[in-house]
């Protein structure tokens, strides 16, 4: 599953740490260690890692998010961003926790067992932890996955999902030898099955799945109940300030920490708010973050390539101007996205490069280029056969001239890189107008109503990418889950459909690469680049820092004796 990551700098289980760095954010006075990481997933962690005996009792995590959460239901199609599910991870069930290589074991403090118990059929039982409970004392149990399970299923278009999970191809969930067991039984084979409520997605109680009202609604404004180490105490919405606690219903391992406290701060003033001595950790998602950071005393850095990536995401709709398929691939033709890699990335990694695949990652089993060559003479060609016609430098077709809006998050990390488009697609007679926008109602009000030509954002990944085919890719003019351009063909939707239904890793992720090439030949989207990863944060913090892929241990995150 990917979720949203535009508009968060908050550093938790999620990393979201800010997408791109920009060059034009450099001066000349600062100075840097030579980089030596990789924005490719790989096998390492930077966590600062230590046995929770050498931790002390309690204090205070400082951490920040850009706003507060439209919906805590990270289902919805509002909640369905990595700031407000970074802030989840401390409080909800998952059914697996992920290694640094992205391997998934149980999450026993859930569940004593999750199996693919049947093929043919295809059945999966989950065991419930018999110590697991909600924070209002009620017992988990095999109804709150059977409520879940319906309401992502889409059987009801009043439920308004993010992404069906998998549910769609679930014929009925049952319980198993007792309530603490959940039987699923699909109607057809879902490859990721595993992934159902891990990586980035979750179990919610029943209270807020059983019905559209409480499911779209009943966590606008607040958590409700949990099952994990944390709990959600305040939300300051005069202050902006978020603060978890522990939770005294918790079964599991006693955490270190007493309370996590999440400031709204924009992405600019984390670095300051860290030198500052107000948040323990942040990201630095530029060179001139990175070189502030290294300065602060007390303070590492601490670098692991994450899952998370910035694109492009084009607006296809019908009457929008970039509605026909070849202007839109003629656009991205002329779009140099190595030498924004170059201009972004130097000075954080050592070799950038641009992500050329959608579904996987740099490092990730399954990548390769599927791109469409970096070729402005052809995207020159193309423009002129589709009848755009140059007049005073921009190209005119039955009156309309060939502008579009650039709509993004005001960072200043996205305007830059949006510059380097603008100038970019100025070569080949497309204007680009840059629009930023707050981050409040970014998504609510600017992209999920299609209020942009283009736009840019990040996407947060999981050891699960099959799982977000469908989700971002897959077409369905009745349910846009996260296909916010409203672009896709039925090609795309029946290479979607076989990836997720293939059992065999192999012909899966080969059915996924054919498909993902189907999505660069529909001007659907263009990725840019992959976070390397790197995070500043106190150095007596433990376990907690640039996980990867990993999932974070937060009954272990502390600070040092």
């Amino acid at each position: 599953m990917r979720i949203r990551a535009a508009l968060s700098r908050s550093k938790a289980a999620a990393l979201v740490i800010g997408a791109i760095a920009s060059a034009l954010l450099l001066s000349g006075c600062v100075s840097l260690q030579p980089p030596t990481g990789t924005d490719a997933l790989g096998h390492t962690i930077d966590i600062n890692p230590h046995d929770v005996s050498e931790l002390r009792d309690g204090g205070n995590l400082r951490l920040s998010t850009t706003s507060l959460p439209a919906n805590w239901n990270t289902l919805t199609v509002d909640g369905s961003d990595a700031g407000t599910m970074s802030m989840e991870h401390p409080m909800l069930p998952q059914a697996f926790r992920i290694d640094p290589s992205g391997n998934p074991t149980v999450n026993t403090d859930y569940f004593t067992d999750v199996a693919l118990t049947g093929t043919d059929p295809q059945q999966v039982t989950y065991t419930i932890n018999p110590k697991a409970v909600w924070s209002d004392g009620t017992p988990i149990t095999w109804e709150d996955i059977a409520s879940q399970a319906e309401a992502l299923s889409g059987h009801s278009p009043d439920y308004l999902i993010s992404n069906n999970q998998g549910f769609d191809r679930v014929a009925k969930v049952e319980r198993g030898v007792d309530d603490r067991q959940a039987v699923i039984t699909f109607s057809k084979h879902f490859a990721e099955w595993r992934g159902q409520f891990s990586g980035n997605s979750f179990l919610y109680p029943k209270k807020v799945t059983s019905n559209p009202e409480a499911f779209n609604k009943s966590l606008a404004d607040g958590m409700g109940i949990t099952a994990g180490p944390f709990e959600l105490r305040t939300i300051d919405r005069t202050q902006n300030r978020i603060v978890l606690g522990r939770n005294p219903k918790w079964w599991g391992a006693a955490p270190k920490l007493d309370t996590i406290t999440y400031n709204v701060l924009d992405a600019a003033a984390t670095i300051p708010a860290l030198q500052n001595n107000e948040l323990d950790l942040t990201g630095a998602a530029s060179r001139s973050d990175l070189a502030t950071a290294q300065t602060i005393p007390h303070v590492s850095i601490r670098r692991a390539p994450a899952p998370q990536w910035s694109h492009l995401t084009f607006n296809g709709a019908p009457g929008s101007i970039l509605a026909d398929q070849r202007l839109r691939v003629a656009i991205t033709k002329a779009i140099d996205r190595q030498s924004i890699s170059n201009a972004t990335e130097n000075g954080l990694v050592a070799d950038p490069k641009p992500l050329n695949n959608h579904i996987y990652m740099q490092g990730q089993k399954g990548y390769q280029d599927n791109s469409l060559p970096y070729d402005p003479a052809a995207a020159t060609r193309e423009l002129d056969a589709l009848g755009w016609k140059l007049d005073n430098g921009v190209r005119v077709k039955d009156g309309r001239k060939l502008e579009i809006r650039d709509v993004m998050y005001d960072d200043p990390t996205w305007t830059p890189i949006a510059e380097i488009i603008q100038q970019d697609l100025a070569k080949i007679g497309v204007k680009v107008d840059i629009e930023t926008k707050p981050g409040a109602g970014f998504f609510t009000d600017v992209v999920q109503p299609g209020d942009f030509d283009m736009t840019q954002f990040s996407w947060v990944g999981d050891p699960f990418p099959l799982s977000s085919m469908n989700q971002i890719w897959g077409y369905d003019p009745k349910n846009i889950q996260g296909n916010y351009g409203r672009i896709g063909s039925p090609e795309i939707n029946d290479l979607i459909e076989r990836a997720v239904s293939e059992l065999d890793p192999g012909k899966a992720i080969a059915l996924a690469n054919q498909a993902d090439r189907k999505v660069f030949e529909e001007g659907h989207s263009l990725p840019l680049n992959q976070t390397p990863g790197i995070v500043a944060a106190r150095s007596d913090l433990a376990n907690i820092g640039a996980p990867g892929i990993s999932t974070t241990d937060w009954t272990k995150v502390g600070f040092l004796k």
